[in-house]
């Protein structure tokens, strides 16, 4: 108990930077993977193209070199002055979003063709049939899914620590290089840390998917 009360503030503040990068990443995840999915399923052939680029690139990409890619080739690129924080947000975003984009996919392929084609039968266009008909419908079959999705970038993060962005991996480090304490016992003490968020997560994601269930 010493390494954690000695050295409350820094798992406080690791924590809470933990939390802030995965809710901020998932949003953006979130956001992103659906309108990826609306790309890949839409009858214009450039945005099918460019959904399925998006996805695939990111999909088949290690999350280290997507970090290396965006922290040195954002700047090389001109766009400099953005902080290793939203950094972290962007790349860990754009890559949870490869994989929210399939499991909302799945779940739009999986409701019935017939209620797509009877929305067009009355005059809706793509969008109002996707957007009123069918995603309502795949929301909920894809929710237990991207709840796995989001408990796996909580775990991500922890990559952002060697970026310079504070959250619990960056505890560690510290506490390693500044104190004497067993290196076994400020891992469990992260360890805890990470299952607290991610139980949490799955417990938003149960109580959502129970929110969101069709009695059948």
């Amino acid at each position: 108990m010493n390494v954690l009360s000695d050295h409350f503030a820094e798992f406080r503040e690791g924590f809470l930077g933990t939390i802030e990068l995965t809710g901020l990443s998932g949003l953006l995840a979130l956001v992103l993977g659906i309108l990826m999915a609306a790309f890949r399923v839409s009858p214009v052939p450039a945005l099918r193209i460019f959904g399925t680029a998006w996805v695939t690139l990111l999909r088949n990409t290690p999350l280290v070199l997507l970090f290396l890619a965006v922290t040195l080739g954002l700047p090389a690129l001109g766009l400099k002055g953005w902080d290793s924080f939203w950094l972290a947000v962007l790349t860990l975003g754009c890559y949870t979003s490869a994989f929210v984009c399939e499991a909302v996919r799945s779940g739009i392929n999986s409701v019935p063709v017939g209620q797509a084609e009877a929305a067009r039968s009355l005059g809706m266009t793509f969008n109002q049939t996707l957007g009123q008909v069918v995603l309502p419908q795949a929301t909920r079959i894809a929710v237990p899914p991207i709840g796995s999705l989001m408990i796996a970038l909580a775990k991500n993060t922890a990559i952002a620590s060697g970026f310079n962005v504070t959250q619990l991996g960056s505890v560690q480090k510290s506490l390693n290089a500044d104190t004497g304490y067993n290196i076994y016992v400020i891992f469990l003490w992260i360890a805890v840390c990470y299952i607290i968020i991610t139980l949490a997560i799955s417990g938003l994601f149960r109580l959502l998917e129970n929110r969101l269930a069709v009695a059948r």
